[in-house]
């Protein structure tokens, strides 16, 4: 059984993601002591909230050196909604600028919709050859809620085959709401809170520790 590690830094979320992640088959501790994170199997940072303040909850117990720790040495990490776009370099909320780890180029905004939050069920293009949504059919939903996304994706690899797998969905306008690159993965959308999909795409990450 995998050992996972849910990053507490203050962001709220951490209890609904320890049982999504244990009902997935993992052997789950949710802290923020370094060793432990380091040493995982796997490590989810969730997030809910704002951009500005996740970065300064994971500056405080420094979560940022936790994660590019692990991601140096191929580790896995997941990261769920704003734990997913403080992976990017920078977010703009209300016209504040944020920075973020830095781990992905990129800018969090708003998104350009006649009506936000973006809550409730979407469906998502997946790329080929994903190993997160492996056995999910097209038109299966998850569950956001946010009104900021990255709206752009910047990172390209100049090797061939390496390149990121990026998964789109749609709200107003594309954006992107799952990034497999490597040992980083993310999600926009709350796995936790999307039902038999979620269970799935989280059995789909644990199967890669």
């Amino acid at each position: 059984m995998p050992r996972v590690v849910i990053l507490d830094y203050g962001s709220g979320n951490l209890r609904s993601a320890e049982r999504a992640v244990r009902r997935a088959g993992a052997d789950v501790e949710v802290t923020a002591d370094h060793r432990a994170a380091r040493e995982a199997d796997g490590l989810v940072v969730p997030g809910v909230g704002a951009f500005a303040a996740c970065m300064e909850g994971l500056l405080s117990v420094g979560g940022e050196r936790v994660i590019g720790t692990r991601l140096a040495g191929g580790r896995p990490v997941l990261g769920i909604c704003v734990g997913m776009q403080i992976l990017f370099e920078r977010g703009v909320e209300h016209g504040v600028e944020a920075k973020g780890t830095g781990e992905w180029p990129g800018t969090v905004e708003r998104l350009h919709a006649d009506v936000l939050p973006h809550m409730g069920w979407n469906t998502v293009r997946v790329p080929e050859g994903s190993q997160l949504f492996a056995g999910l059919d097209a038109g299966t939903r998850f569950y956001f809620v946010h009104s900021y996304a990255v709206r752009n994706w910047e990172l390209r690899s100049e090797l061939p085959g390496q390149q990121p797998k990026v998964t789109w969905a749609h709200h107003g306008e594309d954006f992107v709401a799952a990034v497999e690159n490597g040992a980083l993965c993310a999600t926009q959308f709350h796995p936790e809170k999307s039902g038999d999909a979620g269970a799935q795409l989280l059995r789909n990450w644990l199967s890669t520790l």
